[in-house]
């Protein structure tokens, strides 16, 4: 390949790729689900631009790719709530995902005062949930997504000192 991928913040240039980046990366959850309506695959191109204007999004880039993202907010409980990871097929399993989640989670907690965090997967999604757990999220609960989809929702607390050195 001879380039490295980079992640940083997402920007208004980065939208339409982060648009087509998850409708690629999600077909093959809506596969496993038999569902083509999960979030991700129905969001409209105006509802991402909004969410990387006032959201924390990240992206990973290969040269000037948009090859993986991540979206976090901070709920009223103070729970960071992470979705969206998603990574190019063609780039999967060689820790950019995690890569992500560790920037993602840098930021809520030093822009947006995450205490936690939290996410959710369907529960056939065994590589979501192997990297998650990777990375110390653990089970909670499982929940219904607005698809109908069961969910298996984790979390894991927010550390008392800054890594952002490690992102």
């Amino acid at each position: 390949m001879g380039m490295s991928v980079t992640i940083s913040a997402a920007t208004e240039q980065d939208v339409e790729q982060i648009f087509r980046l998850q409708y690629l990366c999600f077909q093959s959850e809506a596969a496993l689900y038999g569902n083509y309506r999960l979030p991700p695959l129905v969001q409209s191109l105006d509802s991402v631009r909004a969410e990387v204007a006032a959201d924390c999004v990240f992206v990973a880039r290969l040269g000037e790719e948009v090859v993986g993202s991540v979206h976090g907010t901070v709920t009223e409980d103070g729970a960071a709530a992470i979705g969206k990871l998603c990574v190019h097929p063609r780039l999967q399993g060689h820790g950019i995902g995690a890569r992500l989640l560790r920037a993602a989670e840098a930021a809520l907690v030093e822009e947006r005062g995450a205490k936690r965090f939290r996410l959710s997967t369907g529960h056939r999604s065994e590589n979501n949930l192997r990297l998650y757990r990777k990375v110390g999220y653990e089970t909670v609960g499982t929940a219904e997504g607005p698809d109908g989809v069961r969910m298996i929702v984790l979390e894991k607390p927010a550390p008392e000192t800054s890594y952002v050195a490690t992102a």
